[in-house]
């Protein structure tokens, strides 16, 4: 992650492991001006420790209404591929590097505007407070823009996508797949890439499982590569 302060360090207690009081601190957060717009902050949600992290780009439209983050059709999506890949969604945190829904008008519509570097890095103060109270084994980045947050501005999701990396010191591996918002997108257009993405996504998601240790009984992943190409 950048090295520079994040203006979000200014609101975010100092010394403490509750969630709760994270995410209430949080909605006062005004390190960026994207709580002007935004119907509310939504914070991250799940497990504290978790074996598991995932940390998408932003909220969307329903989760801004909500409250909550992956309710929308995207967290829909999610929710098939992680049952897919046998990973217990109970043991899951689930978070956005930036927690207030970016967006722009088209008629009534509210649409997705991608957030800055500026704003990314606003938020920054958030998500290293989740991760030292969650404490995942293993990070998926949702996405290029969360991953850009660790592996810095040069990364490619084309180049990386699926590959288990060294995390130190967040977490002991962090791999990057798709934003299931991509998957939704492409959905009515060419049948065969969308299975083929679908799939790919799955497997990625079982990949970063086999570096976890689920509380389940019997529960541990075998690498998703060992069985199945992309």
């Amino acid at each position: 992650m950048d090295e520079k302060r994040s203006p979000s360090l200014s609101y975010v207690p100092v010394g403490t492991d509750d969630l709760a009081e994270l995410a209430a601190a949080a909605r006062r957060c005004q390190a960026c001006d994207l709580y002007k717009c935004a119907t509310q902050l939504v914070f991250g949600e799940g497990p504290t420790p978790a074996p598991m992290m995932l940390i998408g780009e932003q909220p969307g439209d329903r989760e801004d209404l909500v409250g909550r983050p992956f309710v929308g059709p995207a967290g829909e999506l999610l929710d098939d591929a992680l049952d897919a890949a046998e990973i217990p969604r109970d043991q899951v945190y689930v978070t956005n590097a930036v927690k207030h829904f970016k967006w722009e008008p088209r008629g009534k519509r509210r649409l997705h505007a991608r957030p800055s570097m500026a704003e990314i890095h606003a938020c920054r103060g958030w998500l290293e407070a989740e991760i030292g109270v969650v404490r995942p084994e293993v990070i998926v980045c949702l996405g290029a823009t969360a991953a850009q947050v660790f592996f810095g501005r040069g990364f490619r999701l084309t180049r990386s996508r699926g590959v288990l990396e060294d995390g130190a010191p967040w977490a002991e591996r962090i791999l990057a797949t798709f934003h299931p918002s991509a998957l939704l997108r492409m959905k009515g257009g060419d049948e065969g890439e969308y299975t083929r993405v679908r799939r790919a996504f799955t497997l990625d998601l079982a990949e970063a499982a086999s570096a976890v240790s689920f509380r389940s009984p019997g529960v541990r992943h075998r690498g998703a590569r060992s069985s199945a190409a992309v």
